[in-house]
């Protein structure tokens, strides 16, 4: 498909990091050319991505073209839109503080501006008879998330209640959801980490789970969105900005909107918090585990803020229960921050100064040195030309993903023994080119996965020769 796509052969593949799912991504490339190769077993979920993927670039909505297919062996092959997510761009603002960028609110609300597009899209002429599980988020899809929610999450993490009165407390609230209007396109997972900023453009990627609902349940994903941690004064105005764009196209909804928002709010956190039961408690993935303080937070802001217009007593009951577990709060520990420096062996190796001490120090003077090319000797590894060069070098593959097995596996240790920073060091000759775009690499990876990272380019500055 790739070669019948741009009339060359593969000179690269690489298979992506794992996402929450069990579809495999491949980025394919030969000379200028890149694309995702996907393959996933789901035949159905492949076929709606498909379709949907040809009807929003219909309507010009920006979504991955979709290059070549082979639905019988349950492959395709679509654009490759780069590695920056709006979750990635965000941990990079932050950096080691905590504070939301008042530089990332535009983009925020851009976002916002492209949901109403999206979700208007499904009105007319979208085919629901392609979406899978279900075509419409109804009485049953609400009770496959409610019951996810209580078995993989309530279950799982030791809270008490009662299974008739919960069950009641369900159907009454279940009821409340479906008085809202459902007649527009319902993504499904609206979040970050599905929305890529490449070329200065934002594009919109995972939406196979699509279906017809209501236009609350996409704000509440993307704006109570767990590890983005949206402070709630941002969160207000992104919501006050939303309702006031869709006020000029459907000034009905808007009327009506913040009475079910709220509703929806709690059913996507909890939805949410299902999937980090069953991702982390049952199948084991420690990083899921670390999105339950986050979730809890926006549950106790709910509870503490919100009063909703629906008798929901026991419901109400077991989430303060979750709120105040002491199963739970162990996952609320101080963050393990990881120190990451590049540096020049000739200069010495940067010493950890923290409580733990140690921590590891890689070599990569043994890596093919971009420096000793004249087009990159006054470039560093943070342009993206270094990077690249570094990248199509197999050693540079081996040697990464060495590192990050050993790197992994201690801070997955340091994490479950509360420990609170962890000290990585990659040094070459002369801390310009190879140790800052390895640093570079593993801090992007790490941000991802929702670890806080500090990085120091001790020597960038110092030398022109790496």
């Amino acid at each position: 498909m790739f070669f019948r796509t741009f009339q060359q052969n593969v000179e690269q593949i690489n298979l992506l990091e794992a996402s929450g799912s069990n579809r495999k991504y491949y980025r394919m490339q030969a000379g200028i050319h890149s694309a995702i190769g996907t393959y996933n077993e789901n035949a159905k979920e492949n076929k709606a991505f498909i379709a949907f993927s040809h009807y929003f670039l219909q309507k010009g909505i920006a979504v991955p073209t979709i290059f070549a297919e082979n639905l019988e062996k349950n492959v395709y092959l679509q654009n490759d839109l780069g590695n920056e997510s709006l979750y990635g761009y965000l941990c990079r603002l932050r950096n080691s503080s905590e504070e939301f960028p008042d530089a990332i609110i535009p983009i925020y609300k851009n976002v916002l501006d492209d949901l109403i597009e999206i979700q208007l899209a499904g009105n007319k002429g979208f085919d629901y008879s392609l979406c899978y599980p279900r075509d419409s988020f109804d009485k049953q899809s609400i009770a496959w998330d409610l019951n996810y929610f209580k078995y993989y999450f309530l279950k799982l993490a030791q809270i008490a209640f009662d299974e008739d009165l919960l069950e009641k407390d369900f159907k009454t609230f279940t009821q409340f959801l479906l008085e809202a209007e459902q007649d527009f396109f319902l993504y499904r997972d609206f979040q970050s980490r599905n929305i890529m900023l490449h070329e200065n453009k934002r594009y919109y990627i995972d939406y196979q789970g699509g279906r017809k609902g209501a236009l609350q349940y996409d704000v509440a994903s993307l704006l109570y969105d767990a590890k983005a941690a949206i402070p709630h004064a941002v969160r207000e105005e992104l919501l006050n900005h939303y309702i006031e764009q869709l006020q000029a196209k459907l000034p009905k909804q808007a009327a009506s909107f913040t009475k079910y928002y709220y509703g929806f709010v709690l059913i996507r956190i909890m939805q949410a918090m299902g999937s980090y039961g069953f991702r982390g408690f049952y199948e084991r993935k420690p990083h899921f585990l670390q999105s339950i303080p986050y979730a809890l937070k926006n549950l106790d802001y709910l509870l503490s803020h919100v009063e909703l217009p629906v008798e929901i007593p026991h419901l109400w009951q077991v989430l303060s229960q979750l709120i105040h577990s002491k199963t739970l709060q162990q996952y609320a520990k101080p963050k393990l921050t990881v120190n990451i420096h590049s540096f020049s062996f000739k200069n010495a190796h940067p010493v950890d100064t923290t409580d733990n001490g140690g921590g590891f120090v890689f070599d990569c003077r043994c890596l093919p040195n971009p420096g000793r090319y004249d087009r990159y000797s006054d470039l560093t590894g943070k342009d993206a030309s270094v990077a690249a060069y570094l990248d199509k070098e197999e050693a540079v593959k081996q040697y990464f993903e060495q590192a990050k097995q050993l790197i992994d596996l201690a801070v997955k240790n340091y994490m479950e023994r509360g420990f609170e920073h962890l000290s990585v060091s990659f040094g070459c000759t002369g801390g310009r080119h190879r140790s800052v775009a390895i640093t570079e690499s593993l801090a992007k990876r790490l941000r991802l996965l929702g670890y806080q990272v500090v990085i120091a380019h001790r020597d960038i500055d110092k030398a022109t020769n790496t």
